[in-house]
């Protein structure tokens, strides 16, 4: 293979109506000053959460992953569940003793505040959890028996460092995980997030209001009063997967190429549930633009670093910017990604130059699908290829 990299851009553009997904330490919505001017913003970590949050809806419970600091609690659990639901029906005493010999060797309890809990959050998959277990075999009884020095060095030979380093689910292999005790864990992400930006300046608002004692009939005044600080955007949301970085964690093809999409269409359709109950406040975007390059990646942010204004609507500017970015990107450093697919609704020549006519984002996913398991078999992806799409 001549192209050792393969980066798959997710460009968004999405109008969130009066909302406050993401909020600082004092219930403001989060903010940012890019070109000059106060935007709105939703840090990556929020987004990426709720990426992983919608990633979940679409696989099976069991090759999920789970971020906590239970880990203790979780293994405890899976070693004293009864032989007909696949556990080694072990007493809770038993278990415990287990579990704490079996995670011993990562050294993540040694500075926890609370003995059932790990120093900090560990990010792993439950079928490792499952392995952990399978590694005790039927020996499990056996070893519970044992006294505690002769089970810590029983448990010392077997693999639990290598059980969790490898067999990551497609969480861990896209979002990584750092293990700071103990870099052998640590995995690469595939993915980097961007924070979403409003492609224009932002005002903060105050939605003052009231809540009535429904059982109080004698004084007719509030029962609670309240503000909730609230803005409302468009916001630019940006994402780029290294596809043979998720290779590298899955080492497996065909899960990578399925992990790709999946991951592109939980993107796509994920949304930060702040203050969601108020505000009602999930929207599909106008506009998803995926780009294919293997140099290295372009955050087209710079579009909007001039605010976008207008007093009809600030989503088809955003995206006529969006357009003129990617060709001067491309006219300017001669580089030019070597695919281009686009869902939107917008119209306008300059748009439809740029990213091609607009396909159903489901047609969308599918082209990506073909694009990665093209260049995970070998074969190599050619600028022509992009003109030829274009014409179609």
């Amino acid at each position: 293979m001549n192209q050792p990299h393969l980066f798959v851009e997710v460009h968004i553009l999405q109008s969130l109506p009066p909302s406050n997904v993401n909020r600082d330490d004092s219930g403001t919505p989060k903010q940012a000053v890019y070109g000059g001017a106060r935007r709105a913003r939703v840090s990556s970590q929020a987004w990426k959460r709720a990426t992983r949050t919608e990633y979940a809806r679409q696989v099976p419970e069991s090759d999920r992953a789970t971020r906590t600091k239970r880990i203790a609690t979780l293994l405890t659990q899976r070693l004293a569940q009864p032989a007909d639901k696949g556990g080694p029906d072990l007493t809770q005493e038993q278990a415990e003793r287990l579990a704490a010999a079996l995670l011993e060797p990562l050294g993540i309890t040694k500075s926890a505040k609370k003995d059932d809990q790990s120093a900090y959050l560990l990010f792993f998959g439950k079928k490792q959890l499952d392995a952990l277990v399978k590694l005790l075999g039927d020996s499990a009884p056996e070893l519970a028996a044992l006294p505690e020095d002769t089970l810590k060095a029983e448990v010392k030979k077997l693999p639990v460092i290598q059980t969790l380093s490898t067999g990551h689910p497609a969480e861990v292999a896209l979002f990584g995980r750092m293990v700071a005790d103990l870099p052998t864990l640590n995995v690469d992400a595939s993915v980097q997030v961007a924070h979403a930006l409003s492609t224009h300046a932002v005002r903060t608002e105050f939605d003052y209001y009231t809540a009535v004692d429904d059982e109080n009939t004698e004084d007719h005044g509030a029962g609670m009063i309240g503000t909730v600080e609230f803005n409302s955007s468009t916001l630019y949301r940006y994402a780029v997967l290294g596809v043979h970085q998720l290779r590298d964690n899955l080492s497996d093809v065909t899960e990578t190429r399925e992990t790709a999409v999946r991951f592109i269409d939980a993107f796509a359709r994920s949304m930060p549930t702040g203050h969601q109950n108020s505000f009602a406040h999930r929207t599909l975007p106008h506009l998803v633009l995926v780009t294919v390059r293997t140099a290295q990646p372009v955050n087209l942010v710079s579009a909007y670093e001039e605010p976008v204004t207008g007093a009809a609507g600030l989503a088809a500017e955003s995206a006529v910017r969006l357009a003129g970015e990617l060709q001067a990107v491309g006219d300017t450093w001669g580089d030019e990604p070597l695919r281009t697919l686009a869902t939107y609704s917008a119209e306008g020549d300059k748009i439809t130059e740029a990213f091609g006519s607009s396909v159903p984002f489901p047609a969308l996913l599918g082209s990506v699908g073909a694009l990665v398991g093209q260049w995970l078999d070998g074969d190599e992806l050619t600028p022509a290829a992009t003109a030829e799409a274009k014409t179609r």
